[in-house]
């Protein structure tokens, strides 16, 4: 359970503080993921991989939190303050400023856009796991993937974003 917690946990936390858009609550949230898992650990099949399963259920925990809060919406801000261990100062700076203006363009996005974005480039997920874990079809997360990938870029080239960092 220490290696899966290790290995799992800031990547998951991340996920739900950008659901949550609040870290009390995101803390919430994964202790009563890995409490669930501990607890339930024999449910998993194998049928996809540990960290789509490990997803998914912060995803409807954290999903039923918020619909009890009538709260809505991510905060990618909040998520970015937690630093990545293998940045430089100054990297971490100029990461900063295109951070910062990734962020708005993100957050123009649509809720669902915005959601599947952050599942395929953030956590690396496939399409099928996507599918999974959202509880929509195969094609509905490619169609959702093509237009926010659209207006995504649109928006990057207006906020002045070229590809790729710094």
């Amino acid at each position: 359970m220490q290696v899966l917690f290790a290995r799992h946990h800031v990547r998951v936390y991340r996920f739900v503080l950008r659901l949550m858009r609040d870290e009390m609550a995101a803390e919430d949230v994964i202790s009563e993921v890995f409490l669930d898992v501990w607890r339930q650990a024999s449910r998993f099949e194998g049928r996809s991989a540990v960290s789509t399963w490990l997803i998914a259920i912060a995803r409807f925990k954290a999903l039923s939190m918020l619909r009890k809060r009538r709260e809505e919406g991510l905060d990618d801000e909040m998520a970015e303050q937690i630093e990545e261990p293998s940045d430089d100062p100054g990297l971490a700076i100029e990461k900063l400023d295109k951070g910062t203006k990734l962020r708005q363009c993100l957050a123009a996005l649509s809720p669902e856009h915005r959601e599947v974005i952050d599942l395929v480039y953030y956590h690396e997920k496939t399409v099928e796991e996507v599918a999974q874990i959202v509880g929509i079809p195969e094609n509905t997360v490619k169609t959702r993937m093509f237009y926010a990938r659209k207006k995504l870029g649109e928006l990057c080239r207006m906020a002045g974003i070229d590809r790729g960092w710094p």
